[in-house]
C-alpha cells in the first residue's frame, strides 16, 4: 500500500486536469451514445452486426453495470501507467525563448533495497553502497552485541545504511572442531594453538534458542529485498550464525532476492583452515539449505612479502582451484559473453577486491610499542562497484 499511495501521489499536480478531462470524456461519451440511439431508432435495415456492437442481446441495466465496469478497470490502469511520470510543476515566472518548458525525461527504475549479513567491519567496508541503493540494511550476528552493535552505531554517519539485531537477546555460538573440541565461536581466534584447525560444526549453545521467532522487521526487510549480501567478514562467525535460527533461514531461502556471498580473501586459523572456494560453499550450503547465486572471489594476486605474513600465521590466500570447477555459465548482460565458473551451483566471479594497507600492531606483553605490517583487506569502493555492475546485469 505504501509503495501504491507513493506512486499515485505522482499525479498531485494533474488532479485538476484530469478531473475536466474526465468530465469531458464523459459528456463526448453521452453525446455518441445519443447519436447510436437515434441511429439505431430511425434507420432500418441495419444489419445484425450492428446489434451485436451495440450489446442489443444484453438487457440494458447489466449492459450498464458491464460498460462501467470495462470503463473503470481502462482509466484505472491509465491513471496507473501515467503515475510512471514524474510530473514537474512550472510557475508562471518560468521563463523560455518560446514561452515554453519542454522537458526530456525517461523514469529510471526504483534503486535497489540491500540487506547485508556481516559482522561490524564488514558492514562498515560496504557503508559506500547505501548511496547507490534505496536502503541497505544490516543485519548484525545474534552472538555479539557488544562489539557489533558499537561498530554498526557508526553506520549512521552513511546515507540509506540502517541495521537491525535478529534476536531480542544475544545466543551463544558454539564450534565443533576437527578434533572434537567445543569452542565458543568468538573464542577460536584468542587461542593460537587452535590455527590449524577447522571448524566440523557449528550449532547454538541452547538448541530450543533455533526455533526464536524472527522479528516483523527482519522479515519483512528480507521479504522486500532485491538482493541480500552475505559477507565480507568471517565464515563461522559473522555469516552462518544467524542462519542457526529456523525462521531467519527459512526467510533467506524464500527470498527472491539475488543472493551473493563475498568469499573471505584469507582463510581463518581454527575455523577454515584449509578452505577452498569450494569448502565455504559447501558449509554455506549445509547452513544455509541454499547456494548463492553469485560468489565473488578476489582475483588479485598477493605480494610475497603479504603472502609471508600470512602464512607466519597460518592463513593462506582463498583462490580457485581447477579441480573445483564444475561448469561453466554465461551470465545475462554479459556483452562480452564472458564464461564465468559454477561451483556448487553458484556462479563464481573472479574480480580485483582487495587493496593492501598499513595496519600498527601491538602485543599484549608490550603494549606501548606497535609496528606496522601490510595486510590485506577487502576495498568498500572495488566491492561497490562489482555488486552494483552485478544487479544491473543480473
Amino acid at each position: 500500500m505504501h509503495m501504491i499511495s507513493r506512486r499515485l501521489g505522482r499525479l498531485v499536480y494533474l488532479t485538476a486536469p484530469l478531473a475536466l478531462t474526465f468530465v469531458g470524456i464523459v459528456l463526448l461519451s453521452l453525446g455518441v451514445a445519443y447519436l447510436f440511439i437515434h441511429t439505431y431508432r430511425t434507420l432500418e435495415g441495419l444489419p445484425p452486426i450492428f446489434s451485436l456492437l451495440t450489446l442489443q442481446f444484453i438487457p440494458r441495466l447489466w449492459r450498464g453495470v458491464l460498460l462501467l465496469t470495462v470503463g473503470v478497470g481502462v482509466l484505472g490502469y491509465g491513471l496507473w501507467r501515467l503515475s510512471e511520470l514524474v510530473v514537474i510543476p512550472v510557475d508562471e515566472h518560468t521563463q523560455s525563448p518560446d514561452g515554453e518548458l519542454v522537458v526530456g525525461f525517461q523514469h529510471a527504475e526504483r534503486p535497489p533495497q540491500v540487506v547485508v549479513l556481516s559482522g561490524g567491519a564488514g558492514m562498515l567496508v560496504l557503508a559506500s553502497l547505501g548511496t547507490h541503493v534505496e536502503k541497505m540494511t544490516c543485519i548484525v550476528p545474534i552472538h555479539d552485541p557488544v562489539e557489533y552493535y558499537y561498530r554498526a552505531a557508526g553506520l549512521f554517519n552513511f546515507q540509506n545504511v540502517y541495521y537491525v539485531v535478529p534476536t531480542p537477546t544475544p545466543l551463544d555460538v558454539v564450534a565443533e572442531l576437527d578434533d572434537g573440541q567445543h569452542v565458543d565461536v568468538r573464542h577460536i581466534a584468542l587461542n593460537p594453538s587452535l590455527a590449524d584447525r577447522h571448524v566440523e560444526r557449528l550449532m547454538l549453545h541452547d538448541p530450543a534458542a533455533a526455533h526464536t521467532a524472527l522479528p516483523r522487521l527482519v522479515a519483512e526487510t528480507i521479504r522486500d529485498a532485491d538482493a541480500i549480501i552475505l559477507g565480507p567478514g568471517s565464515l563461522f562467525e559473522s555469516i552462518l550464525p544467524n542462519l542457526l535460527l529456523d525462521g531467519f533461514r527459512q526467510a533467506v531461502a524464500q527470498s527472491r532476492a539475488r543472493k551473493i556471498y563475498i568469499c573471505n580473501l584469507m582463510t581463518e586459523p581454527g575455523r577454515t583452515t584449509g578452505f577452498g572456494v569450494g569448502d565455504h560453499l559447501r558449509v554455506m550450503k549445509q547452513y544455509a539449505g541454499f547456494s548463492p547465486d553469485y560468489v565473488l572471489v578476489n582475483a588479485q594476486r598477493i605480494d610475497p612479502d603479504v603472502h609471508r605474513l600470512y602464512a607466519a600465521a597460518n592463513q593462506s590466500p582463498v583462490y580457485l582451484s581447477p579441480e573445483e570447477y564444475e561448469e561453466t555459465a554465461v551470465l545475462a548482460g554479459d556483452h562480452d559473453s564472458q564464461r564465468r565458473l559454477v561451483i556448487e551451483g553458484s556462479v563464481v566471479i573472479e574480480a580485483d577486491l582487495s587493496s593492501s594497507v598499513i595496519q600498527y600492531t601491538a602485543t599484549l606483553e608490550n603494549p606501548n610499542q606497535s609496528r606496522a605490517v601490510r595486510v590485506l583487506r577487502h576495498d568498500g569502493d572495488k566491492l561497490t562497484a562489482t555488486i552494483l555492475e552485478l544487479l544491473r546485469r543480473t
